[in-house]
């Protein structure tokens, strides 16, 4: 059944939408609006992992290939404390830049008969006819705050500040450094996303903001602080702050998003219009993505709209339950970071792997380093006597059989 659908926001999430929905079914008609002018996308790069891209390839072969083609990876990571560092081997990652990433999705979405309309900013005054209003417009959705109180919107607002810059130091690991400071620790996360730039998000408690001078200091000047204050781990290499040409980059405070509901007649919240997640985890593009894969399987599943929306709301619900609680905790970590600091850097940083744990806040951190070491070795051992047990089995069989000859 041919049905029209308007989706609001050409991010990720609306966008891969769209190229869901045309391969379901070519004859539907979906415009996708973005307020702004295309290419003027702000943010740097973006992080998933090897699962998500697993599932683009099922979903869309030809926009997943690009995605890979245009990516880098990693699978270590790197932690600086102080002069000390560690580095660790982990799942393998990639890192591609928010404008090649939509980039690619535009182009996909137009091959396939989509519309895409740029500069073209939709409120609820305005909405275009459609059977389905897709409300892919970020965590300051417009259509949702229209209707917060239906929705049930909830934001809560993370203590830390931090700042998304860009880079020329392209890292080749998952970087963290955590430097000292008379007004308390300040620490980044840098990977790279392309052959010639990287995401450098920097962030510090807001004692330890103000106490810079960085709460006063214009985007320049904050700058320079912060590469003094990062020289090592930059090597030389400026921060970029401005990665659009809109404004300057702004330091901030997390809010994370709920809502009690996500659907309201024919409209409905994707990606961060419906909830977020801390940045910690590098999940957002991941959901988003995952997000509109569930919407239009549950489109092309119900051919009743109110099921369809329930269905995808009680679907996505159910799987976001495990990542909001790792992003709480995840938060957390870092809120409460002088609480494992001082630990060696090798136990830090396995504590900072731990971090989406329920458990360690409440357990003594040296306490819950030697526990987690003690399960991790009872478990390989139990790897070991599973592999050995067939073994030693086939030996003895051989060895009674052979006697008996």
């Amino acid at each position: 059944m041919r049905v029209k659908v308007a989706c609001v926001g050409g991010g990720p999430a609306g966008l891969y939408l769209s190229i869901l929905l045309k391969r379901q079914d070519p004859s539907h008609d979906i415009t996708v609006h973005e307020r702004d002018q295309e290419g003027s996308t702000y943010g740097w790069g973006v992080t998933y992992w090897r699962g998500l891209l697993d599932k683009l390839h099922t979903y869309d072969p030809e926009s997943a290939r690009a995605l890979e083609e245009h990516s880098v990876r990693w699978s270590e990571g790197v932690a600086h404390v102080r002069d000390l560092a560690t580095r660790h081997r982990g799942d393998e990652a990639f890192g591609i830049g928010r404008h090649r990433l939509l980039e690619i999705l535009a182009g996909r979405a137009r091959s396939l008969g989509v519309r895409l309309e740029f500069a073209h900013e939709i409120t609820d005054g305005n909405l275009p006819e459609a059977d389905l209003v897709v409300a892919a417009d970020g965590v300051h959705s417009a259509l949702r705050t229209r209707h917060a109180d239906h929705f049930g919107s909830e934001i809560r607002t993370g203590r830390n500040r931090y700042i998304w810059l860009g880079t020329t130091q392209v890292f080749d690991a998952f970087t963290f450094a955590f430097v000292e400071t008379d007004h308390g620790w300040i620490w980044c996360y840098g990977y790279a996303f392309g052959p010639e730039r990287s995401t450098c998000v920097v962030e510090c408690a807001p004692e330890t903001w103000s106490g810079l001078g960085l709460d006063e200091a214009n985007e320049a000047d904050g700058l320079a602080v912060l590469e003094k204050l990062f020289a090592d781990v930059l090597d030389g290499h400026p921060l970029i702050g401005r990665s659009s040409d809109r404004a300057d980059a702004q330091w901030l405070n997390f809010r994370t998003l709920t809502n009690r509901t996500w659907h309201r007649g024919n409209l409905v919240l994707l990606g961060d219009a419906a909830h977020t997640t801390h940045y910690s985890v590098g999940a957002g593009t991941t959901l988003a993505l995952e997000d509109a894969v569930a919407l239009a399987g549950a489109l092309g599943e119900h051919a009743e709209l109110p099921r369809a929306l329930a269905h995808y709301e009680r679907e996505r619900r159910s799987q976001l339950l495990s990542i909001q609680s790792a992003a709480r905790y995840s938060a957390q970590w870092y809120e409460n970071l002088p609480r494992y600091i001082s630990l060696p850097p090798d136990q830090m940083f396995a504590l900072l792997g731990q971090r989406h744990s329920p458990l360690l806040p409440h357990v003594p951190p040296r306490l819950y380093y030697r526990i987690d070491r003690a399960a991790g070795q009872l478990e390989a051992l139990r790897r070991f006597k599973r592999w050995l047990g067939p073994k030693v089995a086939r030996t003895v069989h051989a060895r009674a059989l052979a006697s008996r000859k």
